[in-house]
């Protein structure tokens, strides 16, 4: 499939089939991310996959305990936007979809952040090729997860995707017109 008609077909999924896609796929779709480029070819990136009923609940609850303090302090257009679409601080996704991907950037390399972000965009395309549903969810104070993990202190959290058959039947957003996100020769 090309990769216009890949992108122009992925959507957000935050509702997932019980059934459990082979982990041959997701080593499949983390193949696939981990050809990114990246600064100096550091590949700052390291993938986690988490398939275990207990540690998916556990991180689960620390994620909606730290969503509890977010949503507690925030105000403004971000909270205005979450209410209206309905999100609480609940993250069922987190223990309902058979797999996490935990995305971490190794923070000492070269351009981490940018690299490794280039690498979830493969991965969510290499997944949506393969027929797996996911949502970019990065939880609003990594360091619980990381703790839970043992992660080395070099290495942060960017992102946690459940992955899974969707079962979502939200249609994709609507996205921006062309000429509304490009200029040529100026701003």
């Amino acid at each position: 499939m090309r990769v216009l008609e890949l992108a122009k077909r992925r959507k957000t999924v935050r509702q997932f089939l019980p059934d459990r896609p082979p982990m041959e796929d997701i080593l499949k779709a983390i193949e696939a991310a981990k050809e990114a480029p990246s600064g100096m070819n550091a590949q700052p990136w390291k993938f986690v996959i988490v398939d275990d009923d207990w540690l998916r609940g556990k991180i689960r609850e620390l994620c909606e305990r730290e969503e509890e303090k977010f949503y507690t302090r925030s105000r403004g257009d971000l909270m205005a936007w979450l209410s209206e679409k309905g999100f609480k601080p609940e993250k069922p996704f987190l223990s309902e979809a058979p797999y996490l991907i935990l995305v971490f950037g190794h923070t000492k390399a070269p351009y981490w952040l940018q690299s490794t972000w280039i690498a979830v965009g493969y991965l969510l395309l290499a997944l949506e090729e393969l027929g797996l549903g996911t949502v970019t969810y990065t939880p609003p104070n990594p360091k619980p997860v990381e703790e839970l993990l043992n992660v080395p202190g070099n290495y942060k959290l960017q992102t946690i995707l459940p992955v899974g058959y969707s079962a979502d039947p939200k249609p994709k957003y609507g996205r921006r017109k062309l000429e509304e996100v490009v200029g040529i020769n100026e701003f």
